[in-house]
């Protein structure tokens, strides 16, 4: 058994904004993927897999007690499966930001829901935010608390437009430039980063007014700006909203940095030649860049391990 495949996230603007209503832009990302499995003879590592969703089912069985009017599964065949050796395979890498949880929230659904919404069906805004209120429950077994964005993405496999927390839409993006010079790519961290805490950290910040204002006033007024200039394609302008942003990250979210990054973070700030960002709750794993000149960025980030995602 082999089930179809679901893709790792990378949300390009919006993490801890959307917590607060900015707008956001999810794409899936198809270099990382995962598939639920079934062997008699199990690795290591699927092993640990397939004791977790035990674990997962029995947190589900109670989700949807309690959720009875949102979602039912058949538990009996998801038990059962267990039982005979189903585990996740995946290629997506645990605490990095880009939706390991979310892949496989997604299988999941697809495979045990009743009565599940498809991709196939008329996507009425209803529909997605009921998925997503689906989702968010499902993989808060994983972060404490999840808005379900990384599994809608994954299950969609569409680019996902966040306007605010009620009102989400798919949408489509400029088609890459393949020949072009501009890139988003991935920076990998060489660590892992938690959500959970991350997350903790931001709510604890959000006490604070002077926060609360500088959140409202840069933080969500910049990721706004860089989400309609990136749909629209108005890579100019992007690239100066995405300086402010990269700027009033580092101002403002320097825990979530890693410390090593500060100073290669300042430096594409000052040189103009690459801006980093956040991907996801930050704290390790990837970080986000974005350059209109993808060969001075890669001399510039020399040794470090960077990943093209869109071309300009």
């Amino acid at each position: 058994m082999k089930g179809p495949l679901f893709y790792s996230k990378i949300l390009l603007f919006g993490e801890y904004g959307i917590i607060k209503d900015s707008k956001g832009l999810s794409i899936p990302y198809n270099f990382f993927k995962g598939a639920l499995k079934s062997d008699t003879q199990l690795s290591e590592v699927a092993k640990t897999s397939n004791s977790s969703l035990k674990a997962y089912a029995e947190y589900l069985a109670v989700m949807q007690e309690e959720n009875a009017d949102l979602v039912s599964f058949d538990i009996e065949a998801l038990n059962q499966d267990i039982a005979n050796g189903m585990y996740f395979d995946s290629s997506i890498p645990q605490g990095y930001g880009v939706g390991s949880s979310g892949a496989l929230v997604a299988a999941i659904y697809d495979k045990y829901a009743k009565e599940k919404i498809t991709v196939l069906e008329n996507l009425t805004r209803e529909k997605l935010l009921t998925l997503k209120t689906v989702f968010g429950k499902m993989e808060s077994f994983f972060h404490g608390t999840s808005s379900g964005l990384d599994p809608l993405n994954s299950y969609l496999s569409l680019p996902i437009l966040i306007n605010s927390k009620d009102n989400i839409e798919s949408t489509s993006i400029p088609s890459q430039n393949l020949e072009g010079r501009g890139a988003v790519f991935l920076l990998d961290s060489g660590s892992t980063g938690e959500t959970a805490p991350m997350v903790q950290l931001f709510m604890e910040q959000m006490k604070h007014e002077g926060f609360r204002a500088m959140l409202k006033n840069q933080f969500i007024k910049h990721t706004d700006a860089c989400v309609e200039d990136f749909i629209n394609g108005n890579v100019k302008s992007l690239f100066g909203n995405l300086k402010q942003l990269s700027n009033v990250v580092l101002d403002n979210f320097k825990p979530m940095i890693p410390v090593e990054f500060h100073k290669l973070w300042k430096q594409g700030i000052d040189s103009n030649e690459y801006y980093l960002k956040l991907c996801g709750s930050g704290g390790g794993g990837y970080i986000l860049g974005f350059t209109e000149d993808f060969k001075k960025a890669q001399k510039a980030l020399k040794g470090y391990k960077l990943e093209v995602v869109y071309n300009f």
